[in-house]
């Protein structure tokens, strides 16, 4: 049995208006071949995975967090105090976390609140945020070299990262779980072999599509939005990423289900330049406080309480 390409071809117009921030955006604003284009050689299937260190563990907060507005001189955060606003790169496509609002414009989300967050505590106003959206393949880029000064981009901390950014404590626990068709016979990702599974570029989600023993096959897209896209115009029979993403992109099709059991474990952290390591540690002491005062919990119950009460937020691991 076929999916419903004609209803699914008007939702996927809408998800790409969504994308587009309502840029005078038309039906044929995403044509086929240009969606084709989009995709990428996936990665090698049996990429060794690198163990060299324990990615959960960051750098541990030195004193107590001082006052909004009185950052220590010479430290990062008063470069950051000095400009007038907090850089922060993320997705405008991942509903719940960092997604354009298509009636006020503004992206928001749990991961767009994690960075006011930290602007609030550099500046005292959480409104001192300079949001630029950034491709999904360019989250380490963009870190590491300083084009923005933090990321927040439902980002999995693993080894092979951290030897290009610096990672805060995780923030979020999520994992890996398939999005299908609710014709779909698949229960989970072990039913899609050399069935066509898309995940944005860049991506763990892409890698372990790639090495998982079922062998389906990957397929790559710019972002998330992108994806559905595909899903919707038949050009992939499955997404596969994170749980609460793939929540945010069913709740956008009525045809789409998430199944399965999670099959990786995803930690989300925070990512910035490794040439500021008191920024590291600044982070982090502002995750420790808004986890014991219960910001982050308010945090959760705004933007995922949908799916339940909020779990115990993610315990901080140093490596110092």
């Amino acid at each position: 049995m076929t999916r419903p390409t004609r209803a699914r071809a008007a939702l996927a117009v809408a998800v790409l208006c969504t994308a587009a921030a309502l840029a005078g955006c038309t039906p044929d604003a995403r044509p086929r071949a240009a969606a084709q284009a989009a995709a990428t050689t996936a990665p090698a299937a049996h990429a060794p995975v690198d163990t060299s260190c324990q990615p959960r563990r960051s750098l541990r907060p030195t004193g107590a967090l001082p006052q909004p507005g009185k950052m220590p001189a010479g430290s990062y955060m008063a470069q950051i105090q000095k400009r007038g606003r907090l850089v922060l790169g993320t997705s405008q496509d991942t509903l719940l976390f960092s997604s354009r609002n298509p009636f006020t414009g503004a992206v928001e989300g749990f991961d767009v609140d994690m960075g006011r967050q930290i602007a609030e505590a550099i500046f005292g106003d959480p409104g001192k945020l300079k949001i630029k959206v950034i491709p999904n393949d360019k989250r380490v880029d963009d870190a590491a070299d300083g084009t923005v000064d933090l990321v927040a981009y439902t980002m999995t901390i693993n080894c092979a990262r951290w030897k290009r950014v610096n990672f805060s404590t995780v923030y979020y626990d999520a994992g890996q779980k398939v999005l299908v068709s609710t014709t779909s016979p698949a229960k989970g990702i072990a039913d899609l072999r050399d069935q066509r599974v898309c995940a944005p570029n860049g991506s763990t989600s892409l890698e372990n599509i790639a090495k998982h023993p079922a062998k389906p096959i990957p397929v790559g897209r710019a972002s998330f939005g992108d994806c559905l896209v595909a899903f919707q115009q038949n050009e992939v029979d499955a997404i596969s990423t994170d749980d609460t993403i793939l929540a945010g992109l069913a709740a956008q099709d009525p045809y789409a289900q998430v199944v399965g059991e999670k099959f990786t474990e995803e930690p989300y952290g925070l990512a910035m330049s490794p040439e500021h390591p008191e920024f590291t540690r600044f982070v982090n002491a502002v995750l420790e406080r808004n986890r014991a005062n219960g910001t982050w919990k308010r945090t959760y119950d705004r933007w995922l309480g949908r799916f339940g009460a909020a779990p115990q937020p993610p315990a901080p691991e140093y490596r110092d």
